[in-house]
């Protein structure tokens, strides 16, 4: 068996020949990737080619078929901890309690990725993607778009986590949240963060532009 080729130095998170299952159905192999600070990855494949089952792999949250990784350098399997404390995985379902309030469901949000964030600290976020206004009304009553913006105030509550998995981050936002959206990736990028997303619209991210990785 030929010996795994040593991770990038200057990467995050790298894969080398991954294979990724969904059911029976094998939909990435021989896949390799490098995820370094300072850049934005736009990951991109027709319905149905896997990208969300990658993103869940690279985030921890199932296992890969083949292949391996590696997180700043060390095996994935030695550090998953580490992984885990340094990315944050937001899916494409916002993962937000329908009977909490928007301030509540956040605050939840965060508790599960082990922070315990400070009410203050859960209305600047909020801030952050003017939803602020609605922090005391029940989710159940949100649109989609209000919804998306309270999901995504999570990373404004993890600026050190230097890797964010964002799963279709700007389904359901209007032309001001894709907007906002843009300037908080921009930021983490420029403060030496990296970003893997999903977009099924194009991007109209410029600075930086982001590269490419195409699921054939």
């Amino acid at each position: 068996m030929p010996t795994p080729p040593e991770p990038p130095a200057d990467a995050l998170l790298a894969a080398a020949a991954l294979a990724c299952r969904r059911g029976e159905r094998l939909l990435i192999q021989g896949l390799d990737v490098a995820l370094r600070p300072g850049e934005i990855t736009w990951l991109r494949g027709s319905n149905g080619r896997g990208k969300t089952t990658l993103l869940r792999a690279l985030a921890g949250l199932s296992s890969p078929d083949a292949g391996t990784l590696s997180w700043q350098g060390r095996a994935w399997k030695a550090s998953r901890d580490d992984a885990a404390r340094g990315t944050v995985y937001l899916a494409h379902a916002n993962a937000l309690k329908e009977d909490l309030t928007a301030q509540e469901s956040l605050a939840f949000l965060a508790s599960l990725h082990g922070q315990r964030a400070a009410p203050d600290a859960i209305v600047a976020a909020l801030k952050g993607f003017s939803i602020a206004s609605r922090r005391d009304a029940p989710v159940r009553t949100l649109s989609q778009g209000q919804r998306r913006r309270v999901a995504l105030a999570r990373l404004l509550l993890a600026p050190a986590k230097p890797l964010w998995l964002l799963d279709e981050p700007y389904d359901a936002l209007d032309v001001d949240g894709c907007a906002r959206l843009d300037e908080v990736l921009a930021a983490h990028v420029r403060g030496g963060g990296s970003v893997l997303l999903t977009s099924h619209l194009p991007l109209s991210l410029r600075d930086p532009s982001p590269r490419e990785l195409v699921l054939q």
